[in-house]
């Protein structure tokens, strides 16, 4: 089975949340069988296809950018070309443009939308785009969310309850690299063999501010992880809050992030807003054991720590209740333990890429059976 993948962003140009989302589709999907192509824009699109793993990767170039939006001239004649081999094309949705390019491209192949984010950001522009957005939707023949609580919480998935199927992200533990000894001891020099660890782009929904406000009148040490369009600004809130045991350690390479997960005492994630829809660094320390601290936000964040079982969630926007949230777990080493036990268990038990790429493959199927008998 032959699957095209469309977003306008993936790797080796980024990597974000959705990126991981899709390269570990492709590979997961690898092992049932599924032979997956990503299409996506580049500034400098290389010219031929890229070998990943297990999934080849073509770039058109991207010519402009408006609202976020990356538009492409030349993409809807690799659309075309690529989504005539494949059985199915999966898009990955929020992009307007990727509507135009499916619309304008008119192919007939079954397809799904895999449903990443309500758009939350941009709302003028929303009310302009919502009649494509709609008449795209419609047009999909499967929707999938990430998790039941985006499902139920979504205006727009309420809307296609009929076609919407609801395959939790799942990533695969094995592939993430084993750091050598004396990586980890050099971490373990630098900021402690205990502290609350967060990872992500600092971005205006990640809440790191909140988080710096909940560490006033807390000692307690913090590893913050990543870099973004907000570092300037969160690094002058901390030097205004008088913030010591805070370290920021910019954008690191994938050993260095599983050291110091494995080192961490718990995973700190205050995302406030919905345009955080999942987690995938939360999900990150799930598994690898770790207690996680995270807010209500109605969507798939509750779903992989649950409050009392694997972590504590606590009301999004509240420094204190975050404080708070901390200082439980800090306290309660035990308790804390216990709950990244089941963080585990819970990670194996519904999010591994093993069991994405299987239901995946499951929905594929059952819709390329769908469309053969009415054909027939």
């Amino acid at each position: 089975m032959r699957v095209l993948h469309f977003y306008k962003t993936y790797l080796p140009d980024s990597m974000g949340g959705i990126e991981q989302v899709i390269f570990q589709l492709c590979e997961s999907g690898a092992r049932h069988s599924v032979d997956s192509t990503v299409l996506t824009l580049s500034n400098n699109p290389a010219p031929g296809a890229i070998q990943i793993r297990q999934h080849q990767v073509h770039q058109a170039r991207m010519d402009f950018q408006m609202a976020s939006t990356g538009f492409s001239y030349s993409v809807f004649k690799q659309f075309r070309e690529l989504a005539a081999e494949a059985d199915v094309v999966n898009y990955h949705f929020p992009w307007p443009f990727m509507d135009l390019v499916h619309f304008f491209s008119a192919t007939k192949k079954p397809s799904v939308v895999s449903y990443h984010s309500d758009i939350i950001r941009q709302r003028y522009l929303l009310k302009l785009y919502r009649p494509l957005m709609r008449r795209f939707l419609d047009s999909a023949d499967r929707i999938v969310a990430a998790s039941p609580n985006y499902f139920h919480t979504s205006d727009v998935l309420q809307e296609y309850r009929d076609k919407t199927r609801v395959i939790t992200y799942g990533l695969d533990k094995s592939g993430y690299p084993q750091p050598e000894a004396e990586r980890t001891e050099h971490w373990r020099k630098q900021v402690g063999d205990r502290f609350f660890l967060f990872v992500g782009v600092m971005r205006y929904y990640k809440g790191l501010h909140i988080l710096l406000d909940a560490m006033q009148g807390l000692n307690y040490p913090v590893v913050i992880v990543g870099a973004g369009p907000l570092e300037v600004e969160l690094h002058a809130q901390a030097k205004a809050l008088g913030l010591q045991n805070l370290h920021f350690l910019g954008r690191l390479g994938d050993e260095d992030k599983v050291a110091l997960l494995e080192l961490s005492y718990a995973v700190v994630f205050p995302s406030h807003l919905r345009s955080e829809a999942f987690g995938i660094s939360l999900l990150e320390g799930a598994m690898y054991g770790k207690p996680m601290i995270s807010s209500e936000i109605g969507t798939g964040t509750s779903y992989i720590n649950i409050h009392n079982e694997t972590g504590l969630v606590v009301p999004p926007s509240n420094p204190q209740a975050f404080r708070e949230a901390m200082r439980t777990l800090w306290e309660n080493p035990t308790r804390a333990a216990e709950m990244g036990v089941k963080a585990e268990a819970r990670y194996r038990q519904l999010f591994t890429a093993d069991e994405m790429g299987r239901k995946w493959t499951e929905l594929y199927e059952e819709l390329l059976e769908e469309k053969s008998l009415s054909y027939a």
